[in-house]
């Protein structure tokens, strides 16, 4: 009898980096799964606080053959063997031959010889901080009495070859969760409520591991979610639910009890770091309600996204993205921008791998507004002068306002100068001098 027939309970957790950034995030975790020990979970364990940028810096490092590169390493490592040994009083215990174990791989990898592929060595060596918080976390809620099973996520999330960005396969997924990830859960002899695995993580049909984007731990949820028809997903993190504003920036943020999935997929698309950009339709397909929900204080209510009719009365909410770079393409002849030469410059970004931010046109003009710190800005530059004039300005900023009104483009511009203005009935974006 399948759980997703009959029983139809299952929920999907997800825990971010800062959830699990030390021994005593860590330990309320477990106080929080305490709460939920009568339900099914599969939970989505994101690597330990920052391990994920500095792992990024050691795949730098290891491909730029930089002398940092031992020094990165034992960082990441005693970062994690501090954890460990806050947890664990018994140094005997297995964990640290694990943790070990794991870590010598790593450390085999960074003295071996790069192949010439960034992106497949950037996810060899990142995907390993998913592989060691969750590896801690399950010896520690076993050790603390709360029975859990640990899974590779790269057993289940299968995608193509795109590397940094697999694209998913979902009816492999699909397939892979009915045959390896419902049976630990219908184990008839030792059955089991808590399955911990990895988020941003699956594996290439070569089965390599892969990375699914930038933060993409939410997304790695959602796809267990859809999979397993959860009856609701739950991401925990920092802030008691989705704000109008991030809080890094503004004092005076409100928080949104109740969105719709149109409304957050928006907010995730224009950059809102609360919600990954493409957790939000695997869910939206099935009617999975998402709550976003603080693991301070995860006794208050959050704020759901789900299927209701909400198109109007919300408040202005307001999206900044800094570091921003506005590029301004124009034929060389002065003609016209015709579909052609969209086309190209389509191709260029889509080869290159830049998103666009923002991008409006003109009769002889199309400018875009991307992310100046990508480490490919140059190449497109380069590429885009072969056949087109092109001209650009740097350190920008675009804010985007959601149900936005005049008083509130006033007060986020704050008299700088604006460069670009683009207005639909719901949302402005405007970049300004940073």
């Amino acid at each position: 009898m399948s759980i997703l027939n009959a029983q139809n309970n299952m929920k999907v957790f997800k825990f971010g980096g800062a959830s699990v950034n030390s021994a005593d995030a860590v330990k309320n975790v477990a106080e929080i799964l305490k709460n939920y020990k009568e339900e099914k979970l599969l939970i989505v364990i994101s690597a330990m606080g920052k391990t994920t940028n500095a792992l990024e810096r050691l795949c730098q490092a290891y491909l730029d053959k930089t002398t940092d590169c031992h020094d990165i390493f034992e960082g990441i490592y005693n970062y994690h063997f501090q954890i460990i040994n806050a947890l664990f009083s018994d140094k005997n215990h297995e964990i640290f031959e694990e943790i070990n174990s794991i870590f010598k791989e790593l450390n085999i990898k960074i003295k071996s010889h790069p192949s010439e592929n960034y992106d497949f060595e950037y996810d060899q060596i990142v995907s390993t901080g998913e592989l060691l918080s969750t590896k801690i976390i399950s010896f520690y809620l076993n050790s603390s009495g709360i029975k859990n099973t640990w899974l590779n996520a790269c057993d289940i999330i299968k995608t193509d070859n795109t590397y940094r960005e697999g694209k998913v396969d979902w009816q492999e997924c699909m397939h892979k969760t009915n045959r390896l990830l419902i049976p630990i859960f219908e184990d008839k002899f030792s059955p089991v409520s808590f399955v911990i695995t990895q988020g941003f993580v699956g594996s290439s049909p070569d089965e390599h591991p892969i990375t699914l984007g930038r933060e993409g731990s939410d997304y790695s949820a959602a796809i267990f979610a859809y999979n397993l028809n959860a009856t609701e997903m739950i991401i925990w993190k920092d802030v008691p639910g989705v704000l109008n504003a991030d809080p890094k920036y503004f004092e005076d943020t409100h928080k949104l009890d109740k969105i719709s999935y149109t409304e957050a997929i928006e907010l995730a698309y224009y950059g809102a770091s609360i919600i990954h950009p493409k957790t939000i339709k695997p869910l939206q397909n099935k009617n999975i309600p998402l709550k976003i929900k603080s693991f301070i204080h995860p006794e208050e209510e959050g704020t759901i996204i789900s299927d209701i009719d909400q198109a109007e009365g919300l408040i202005p909410s307001f999206i900044f993205k800094k570091n921003q770079c506005l590029v301004s393409i124009s034929p060389r002849d002065f003609s016209f921008i015709a579909e052609e030469n969209l086309s190209s410059i389509f191709g260029i970004l889509a080869k290159i791998g830049i998103k666009i931010n923002l991008m409006q046109n003109s009769a002889i003009s199309f400018s875009i507004c991307i992310d100046e710190n990508n480490n490919k800005f140059e190449l497109l530059i380069s590429e885009l002068k072969k056949d087109y004039k092109v001209k650009y300005n740097q350190n920008l900023e675009l804010i985007t306002i959601r149900h936005y009104d005049q008083q509130t483009i006033d007060k986020l511009v704050n008299g700088r100068e604006i460069k670009l203005e683009q207005k639909s009935r719901l949302t402005v974006q405007i970049v300004v001098k940073g």
